[in-house]
């Protein structure tokens, strides 16, 4: 059995389906995804419908990710605040207009079941952006940090290489886990197309919402699956167009 970690996908179904084809996954492989499901391309609905079905077939963890919250809160409430509508919601919303008030409940099902964050029986981490205390998750003070932190990214990023785990001043965030997995910050930032790898951490978030792919990385391998472009499996659209929040 593979695990595979799976990056953001922002309402490419195009990208999920070949992503899955690519990889060619079986009903024996376990799939972690690291959110932001929503708000890009236009088939929002679409993948968290998809990923409903998937989940009848295959182990799948669902880590929550920004832009699932604010759908969540959407399909509960009906709220739909200007930063989300520019970020991508206008497209989530119309992306349901032909979908029944029980389908709409069952994806919200799905949404409120989301865990924050998911630590395997190796100690590997999943989460969607990142987390602050230097106790690790468990002692996170700010849920929102699951869902929209950066630093632990930018910090791996500034790590100076000759530090290793076993020396003195090594980030204490780090040393709580064998491996961080995350999305949320496109890889695309640092004008890479791949994931990513600094310290112990790997960034799976290849821009699909933008230029990029969707990627899925085998966690023990380091074997990498990709998409095409999203550009490409979406030719008259323009995802998000550049809104990186």
């Amino acid at each position: 059995m593979r695990t595979l970690a799976i990056g953001d996908i922002h309402g490419g179904l195009r990208g999920l389906t070949q992503l899955l084809e690519r990889a060619k996954v079986t009903k024996d492989d376990k799939l972690i995804f690291l959110g932001d499901y929503v708000d890009g391309w236009s088939e929002s609905a679409q993948v968290i419908q998809y990923l409903i079905e998937l989940a009848k077939k295959n182990e799948c963890v669902f880590i929550k990710g920004n832009h699932d919250i604010w759908c969540e809160k959407w399909l509960k409430y009906g709220t739909a605040p200007e930063v989300w509508l520019y970020h991508g919601g206008k497209g989530t919303i119309e992306s349901y207009n032909d979908f029944s008030k029980e389908e709409k409940q069952k994806h919200l099902n799905f949404f409120e079941k989301m865990p924050m964050y998911y630590i395997d029986n190796k100690d590997r981490l999943f989460v969607h952006a990142g987390f602050t205390s230097m106790h690790g998750v468990e002692e996170e003070n700010f849920e929102q940090s699951f869902c929209t932190d950066r630093t632990l990214w930018e910090m791996v990023q500034s790590l100076d290489k000759r530090i290793n785990k076993d020396a003195d001043n090594y980030p204490n965030r780090l040393k709580h886990y064998y491996e961080i997995y995350i999305g949320h910050t496109p890889t695309l930032r640092s004008n890479s197309y791949e994931p990513m790898h600094k310290a112990n951490v790997w960034n799976v978030d290849t821009g699909a919402a933008f230029t990029g792919m969707l990627s899925a990385i085998d966690i023990d391998t380091k074997e990498v699956f990709q998409s095409d472009t999203l550009p490409k499996l979406y030719p008259n659209e323009d995802g998000r167009n550049g809104r990186s929040e």
